[in-house]
């Protein structure tokens, strides 16, 4: 009998988040990571915390909208299980463009329509109301309620403090080159972009934020710029810090953040709230996403090695963990769901990722 039900590689925000909901389902587990605790190193720490379905699925489709907003109902209940407080907001996002680019409200309008979903198109005096700060400076706008976000590194080192008082045996800076040689009746590879030599489609993107302090600003919502090249957000933290976020480009590149990325981000948020020129710079950062070539999650089972592999969620980390944590522990026949069986939600993107095996034999074969 192995000494662990479950050995996690990569403690970054899906791999300490399925160690952690895993621990409190009963499981034995036991989690590695190449960095520390605090999870500097992983995407999550460079990031905005953004749980916005509908936002997101303007570019990246049903499947996403889907898992997000099963996502979206977890997350408070995930939330108040911490054992110290993470600050949560669900007011929703505004959705706002330039005149000149009228056709990307548009697009994203026939978007929303097809996904039926509760999209309010809103006038300026409206605008002014639910956003003092944007003023009637936009004729219209989309406003789309429930959307939350949460700070990404408080979450990050709450989880870590729920790992440690559950008493979950933690590695942390301990590099692992083989997963196969961990002892564990089943080991979880969460590594991202580190896992790419087992990825061969496995791509990085390159994302850049950079936050900001103006405390002379309150926004009260997420606000995301339509445009067909520089769709920029403004998230709100506590305290009148601002975090804006993120270009995407097609690059394992690790270096500092560019002057072209820092024009696009500034130039972008200011044309949004010209205020923002007395802001002061606390930090620029990036980070390296992991993505496949559909921009879709996927899970690899291997049977012999007893092994499960979970990468590709792209700038949708906290949109999707809760959802695909929740559906391995199914898979794993923890919370009470039966082995190899995939709950509905999955089928979303079980029908659509190449990368995905689903047969019996694999299924079964991850049985605790």
């Amino acid at each position: 009998m192995t000494r662990f039900d479950i050995a996690v590689v990569g403690g970054g925000l899906l791999g300490r988040c399925l160690a952690w909901r895993a621990s409190r389902a009963g499981a034995r587990v036991v989690l590695y990571d190449a960095a520390s605790h605090q999870g500097e190193n992983s995407a999550a720490w460079v990031a905005a915390g953004m749980i916005a379905p509908m936002t997101e699925a303007i570019d990246a489709g049903a499947e996403i909208a889907s898992m997000g907003t099963h996502s979206l109902s977890l997350w408070p209940r995930w939330l108040a299980e911490l054992p110290v407080p993470v600050f949560f907001r669900d007011n929703g996002t505004l959705l706002l463009w330039h005149r000149e680019d009228a056709g990307e409200a548009v697009r994203a309008q026939r978007k929303f329509a097809s996904q039926q979903s509760q999209i309010k198109q809103i006038d300026s005096a409206r605008t002014a109301e639910l956003e003092p700060a944007l003023g009637t400076r936009f004729p219209e706008a989309l406003y789309v309620p429930n959307e939350a976000q949460v700070d990404n590194r408080a979450f990050l080192k709450a989880v870590s403090i729920a790992l440690a008082e559950a008493g979950v045996e933690c590695h942390w800076e301990t590099f692992v080159e083989d997963v196969a040689l961990l002892d564990a009746g089943i080991v979880v590879d969460c590594r991202g972009i580190g896992a790419k030599p087992g990825w061969p489609k496995l791509r990085g993107v390159r994302g850049e934020i950079v936050r900001l302090h103006a405390p002379e600003i309150e926004l009260r919502h997420m606000l995301r710029l339509l445009h067909p090249r520089y769709p920029v957000y403004i998230v709100p933290r506590p305290e009148g810090r601002l975090v804006v976020g993120a270009t995407c480009i097609e690059s394992e590149d690790r270096s500092p953040v560019s002057v072209r990325g820092v024009l696009e981000l500034l130039s972008s948020a200011y044309s949004l709230i010209p205020a923002l020129a007395e802001a002061r710079v606390l930090e620029l950062n990036t980070q390296v996403r992991p993505a496949l070539p559909d921009n879709l999650p996927a899970l690899r089972f291997d049977c012999k090695r007893k092994a499960l592999y979970i990468n590709g969620l792209y700038r949708h980390g906290f949109l999707l963990t809760p959802t695909i944590v929740e559906e391995v522990l199914g898979l794993l026949s923890i919370e009470g769901q039966p082995s190899g069986c995939w709950p509905s939600l999955s089928q979303n993107y079980a029908e659509t990722s190449a990368d995905i095996q689903t047969s019996n034999e694999n299924q079964q074969c991850l049985s605790l």
